[in-house]
C-alpha cells in the first residue's frame, strides 16, 4: 500500500515563491490558446511531433510545477503520446518519484499496466460529478495525469474546476462549520449496490483491512454475511502544502443521500432499510447531519467554478488533485481516457477533540 507522509495543513506552511514559465527559444514547445472560456488550464502545445514529453518534462520539473500550482491544471496537447504506459513515464518524469497504486476505493477501476487506470469504470451514459480523487480520505494522491488515447464520438469531456474559487464562493457560515468539524464517512461495503471490501482494499484478508484502518484513523465494525462498516472523520478544507492556499477538499457532496433525485433516494433508503445501512453517508464531523441545503450551496459553487474542453487523442491533463477538481460527461461511442497518480498526501486531525 501506499507510503505516506504528514504535510503542513496550516495555511502559510511550506509556501514557495513562483517563477515565471519560459518557453524553449527553440520553439519546441510553445504556449497554446485557452481551451476554455478562463485560464484553467494552462496549454502546451508540441511544435513538432517528435517531441518526447517525458524528457521535456523532466528537464523544466520546478517551472512546470510553478506554473500547475498557480493554474491548477496544464493541457499538454500534440505529443507523441498513443499507449497508457508513455503516462506512467511522463507523470514519473513530472514528480521525479514512482507512481502511486490506488488503494482504498471508491468507484470501481481497471489496472491498464503499471500504475496505469482506467479513468473509471462507471457506465457511458452517467454523469461522474466533480471530485478530487480520494478526497474522502485522509490519505490522497498529490498529482493526478489523464491521458486519452481515444476520444468519444459524443461527450466524454474530462470537466476541471478550482478547488480555490469553489471555496470563495460557499457562504462563510457554511464554510466554517465544515472547517470546524471535516467530515465524517460511513461506508456500508458489499451487496448489490457498492464495492465490496476486498475490492475497496485490494486485499483478501480481514487482518489486512483492519490494520489499515487501524492506520488511518478508521473506525472497523462486521457484520453478519462478510458485511463491513467503517467511520472516518476527514479533512473539509485543506492548506495546499507549496502555496499555502485554502482549498475546498473533500466529497460530502457526492457520499451524501441528497446527491440522488428524490424518487432515486427514497428507493435506496427503502431498499437498504433505513439510512444506518446506505452504502455511503456523509455527516459533519461531530455526527450532526449535513442539511440538505448546505449541499446544494457547495454544489452551486463548485458548478459556477466548473469548465471543460473537448478531448483531442493524444492529450495529456495534469492536475493538481488538491487545487482541481475533476469529472466526466456521459458520452456515445468508444472512449478511453487513463489516469496515473503521483506523490501521496496526507491529513491528520490536529487532537484527538477533533473527532468527537
Amino acid at each position: 500500500m501506499r507510503t505516506r507522509r504528514s504535510l503542513p495543513t496550516r495555511l502559510g506552511e511550506g509556501a514557495a515563491r513562483r517563477r515565471s514559465f519560459k518557453v524553449d527559444a527553440e520553439s519546441l514547445v510553445c504556449r497554446g490558446d485557452p481551451v476554455t472560456a478562463t485560464s484553467l488550464p494552462a496549454v502546451f502545445v508540441a511544435t513538432r511531433p517528435d517531441v518526447r514529453l517525458a524528457e521535456w518534462l523532466g528537464a523544466r520539473r520546478d517551472a512546470v510545477h510553478d506554473l500547475l500550482h498557480a493554474q491548477g491544471a496544464v493541457l499538454f496537447r500534440g505529443f507523441p503520446l498513443r499507449r497508457a504506459s508513455a503516462l506512467e513515464q511522463v507523470m514519473q518524469a513530472s514528480s521525479g518519484a514512482e507512481a502511486e497504486s490506488y488503494d482504498y476505493r471508491s468507484t470501481p477501476r481497471s489496472r491498464v499496466e503499471g500504475r496505469v487506470y482506467t479513468s473509471t469504470d462507471y457506465p457511458a451514459d452517467q454523469t461522474i460529478p466533480q471530485h478530487s480523487e480520494q478526497a474522502y480520505s485522509r490519505a490522497f494522491p498529490r498529482a493526478l495525469g489523464f491521458l486519452c488515447l481515444a476520444p468519444s464520438r459524443v461527450g466524454g469531456a474530462t470537466p476541471i474546476a478550482d478547488n480555490r474559487r469553489v471555496l470563495g464562493r460557499i457562504p462563510k457560515p457554511v464554510r466554517d462549520r465544515f472547517e470546524r468539524h471535516g467530515v465524517l464517512y460511513v461506508r456500508n461495503y458489499g451487496g448489490p449496490l457498492d464495492l465490496g471490501w476486498r475490492e475497496v482494499f485490494q486485499v483478501d484478508e480481514r487482518a489486512a483491512v483492519e490494520a489499515y484502518c487501524a492506520a488511518e484513523g478508521i473506525d472497523v465494525a462486521w457484520g453478519a454475511d462478510d458485511r463491513l462498516r467503517t467511520r472516518q472523520v476527514c479533512q473539509a478544507v485543506f492548506a495546499h502544502p507549496v502555496t499555502g492556499e485554502a482549498v475546498w477538499f473533500n466529497q460530502a457532496h457526492l457520499f451524501h443521500v441528497s446527491a440522488l433525485g428524490a424518487a432515486d433516494r427514497e428507493t435506496l433508503l427503502a431498499t437498504c432499510g433505513g439510512e444506518q445501512q446506505l452504502p455511503r453517508q456523509a455527516y459533519y464531523g461531530n455526527g450532526d447531519p449535513i442539511p440538505d441545503a448546505e449541499l446544494e450551496v457547495v454544489r452551486a459553487a463548485i458548478a459556477a467554478e466548473t469548465v471543460r474542453f473537448d478531448w483531442q487523442a493524444g492529450d495529456l491533463l495534469l492536475v493538481d488533485n488538491l487545487l482541481a477538481s475533476h469529472g466526466r460527461e456521459p458520452f456515445d461511442g468508444e472512449r478511453r481516457v487513463v489516469v496515473c497518480m503521483t506523490g501521496a498526501a496526507s491529513w491528520r486531525p490536529h487532537a484527538a477533540g477533533d473527532e468527537a
